[in-house]
């Protein structure tokens, strides 16, 4: 399966391509170019799906698979980097959602941004992000991984900051790539510690069980915990701040200033996920070794889901409130990998975890292409200025519609499949776990359905300068093919394909939850359906304590303000202003004295340069004789 390769490498050309001949491409061919070089890969990448899971099975279990490697950068006699492809259930997984996710993304933004400036660059950068995210998930080793999570933030930073004349996306960029840069700090910091004690950077090392191997990171001990466990939960660090887990989520909803297909693509389906495979990449570490990290990595997804589908109840810009929507469904898989075990039942939760990874790449894809098809169409990302637009906007309604009820749980639609398995997980780990998740489920038929009710329902708005129209076809055909994806989604046998032990588990529906879950969800969307769905229907006016609840939900529960409190208060005016004197008055005092005592000496001396010949012809002289003296007295 050497033929991998060029899943990596035709984005990396036609990031070159792009970039190179921006000025002497035209539009439609720059789209035209990274579409079918997409396509490519996405075909490769089917293929390559196809190929492993028929034929990489052996004792009914996937083995793993290295088409391409090779020795890097050596750092000691057994600790060494390597470049490479690894090929197993989850990485090839990925592929699929990756390039599928992707091309549909490349299509759409031919309509979306046609006649933008910077098409062209726009085009490139989009190239770059999959290249980055392709090299990340096909990573052989946790340090390859690294590179390539760095490159991912770079080309999210591009992506992010595409309208670099906007100061709110110039703003939104650097906090992404501050707070993602903050947190793969200590993902750096694990990586070095867990290598250093297990002297291999390699996957398939560091998952093999081997005991011996930990031997020594076990034994040593800081601070009640050994280092191993403070290497994995530092490496989970990293994973929360790409992944946007409280609380480091605040660069995500803020990341929505980038055009909204990038939004799809990054902070919908690809980027965002990258935490949750990180912690399922390493999954057998985490749950052997170190399962008090595990447990805490369920309860901060857990906390991180309840969080953010408070905030996306009360949002009014339809982008964020698909961002924290976001937010709250990674924190789902976050739980789901918490609270698994490794073989047979038990690792019920990591086969749901990647399982809504997928269902949830896609719907929540189609979310964001259908918001970006109704921005297009009213020129204004506030519920306040949609309504009624069902009637003008009929593909968009429809394909946006199978999405929200994917998401809320509803079946048949993929959501119902995922979220249910997650349910079920959690409900063995820990009933009140279980009643948590289900309520967070609730919340997410509402707000999903008071945007949805907001948007295609509710009054019409008056259309001054325009009517509101359906998309072109290049949009529409993305959430067509998202849609029917998202129906058909959840009947996959993905227990067959994705499992932590890698052998088959089929999936049983337990009815008891599910129904429950489906049942919450419904009186939900009837609730949201009752306040939004028709102008007239309001249900009564909040208490005063609900009215400041509903306040600190609308500013983010002032998390954003904490961070500024500490950074602008706390840092830079008390700890930073004393550095900043000390560099201002002691060092660069001691460097501007330096050079005045030099500049003081040089005028004291410049007389023995004046140019005559024949001083210099005395100071040789008495030069000559000085030293002839020295020589005879010596």
């Amino acid at each position: 399966m050497e033929y991998t390769l060029l899943i990596l490498l035709l984005p990396l050309a036609s990031f070159v391509l792009l970039g190179l001949l921006s000025n002497r491409l035209n539009h439609k061919t720059s789209g035209v170019v990274g579409t079918g070089v997409l396509l490519l890969v996405t075909l490769l990448s089917f293929y390559a799906a196809w190929n492993y899971f028929t034929t990489q099975k052996a004792g009914g279990v996937f083995q793993s698979l290295l088409p391409f490697n090779i020795p890097w950068l050596g750092m000691g006699p057994q600790l060494h980097i390597d470049l490479g492809i690894l090929l197993d259930p989850i990485s090839v997984m990925m592929l699929v959602v990756i390039s599928t996710v992707s091309l549909m993304v490349h299509i759409y933004s031919l309509g979306y941004m046609k006649g933008e400036k910077g098409f062209q660059r726009y085009y490139a950068f989009l190239s770059l992000f999959t290249f980055s995210m392709m090299g990340l998930v096909l990573s052989t080793n946790i340090f390859q991984m690294y590179i390539f999570w760095e490159l991912v933030g770079v080309s999210s930073y591009l992506l992010i900051g595409f309208y670099y004349t906007k100061p709110e996306a110039v703003a939104a960029s650097k906090k992404a790539f501050i707070v993602t840069r903050f947190a793969d700090m200590f993902f750096l910091i694990g990586i070095l510690v867990l290598s250093y004690y297990t002297q291999t950077f390699d996957f398939g090392a560091l998952t093999s069980g081997n005991t011996a191997l930990f031997q020594q990171a076990l034994s040593i001990t800081f601070m009640g915990a050994s280092a191993l466990v403070w290497a994995m939960a530092l490496i989970f660090i990293g994973a929360a701040g790409k992944s946007a887990m409280f609380p480091l989520h605040i660069w995500l909803p803020d990341a929505m200033e980038g055009p909204t297909p990038v939004s799809a693509l990054i902070h919908a389906a690809t980027m965002v996920v990258a935490g949750v495979y990180l912690v399922a990449r390493l999954f057998p570490v985490y749950v052997v070794f170190t399962p008090e990290v595990l447990e805490g990595i369920a309860y901060v997804g857990a906390f991180t889901s309840m969080f953010a589908a408070v905030i996306a109840m009360v949002q009014t810009d339809i982008k964020r409130v698909l961002a924290f929507s976001t937010i709250s469904q990674i924190g789902f898989m976050m739980v789901a990998l918490g609270v698994s075990k490794f073989e047979g039942h038990g690792g019920l939760g990591y086969m749901a975890s990647m399982f809504h990874l997928f269902t949830h790449a896609m719907f929540k894809a189609l979310l964001f292409l259908g918001a970006g098809s109704v921005i297009h169409a009213v020129h204004s990302n506030e519920m306040s200025k949609m309504g009624g637009l069902r009637k003008h906007m009929p593909v968009t309604h429809w394909t946006f519609l199978i999405a929200c009820l994917a998401i809320a749980g509803i079946p048949p639609f993929s959501g119902f499949f995922s979220k249910d398995e997650i349910l079920a997980a959690t409900y063995q780990y820990n009933t009140g776990l279980g009643i948590w998740m289900t309520f967070v489920a609730g919340l997410t038929a509402f707000y999903i359905f008071r945007l949805y009710f907001s948007i295609f329902w509710g009054k019409e708005n008056r259309y001054e300068h325009h009517t509101p129209h359906e998309s072109p076809r290049t949009m529409t055909f993305p959430l067509i093919f998202l849609a029917a994806v998202t129906l058909l989604g959840g009947f996959i046998p993905f227990g067959n394909f994705v499992t932590a032990d890698r052998s088959e588990y089929t999936i049983h529906i337990d009815w008891l939850i599910a129904v429950i879950s489906i049942v919450v969800a419904v009186e939900a969307i009837f609730i949201a359906g009752m306040r939004y769905q028709y102008p007239g229907r309001r249900l009564k006016k909040m208490p005063s304590l609900l009215q400041g609840f509903n306040r600190a939900a609308q500013h983010r529960f002032y998390v954003d303000e904490i961070y500024l409190f500490v950074t602008k208060k706390i840092l830079f005016n008390g700890i930073s202003r004393a550095f900043a004197w000390f560099d201002r008055h002691v060092v660069d005092g001691f460097i501007n004295g330096l050079a005045s005592v030099t500049g003081w000496v040089s005028v004291k001396i410049r007389g023995l340069q004046s140019g005559e010949i024949q001083w210099y012809a005395f100071v040789f002289l008495l030069g000559t004789l000085l030293i002839t003296a020295l020589f005879l007295f010596i």
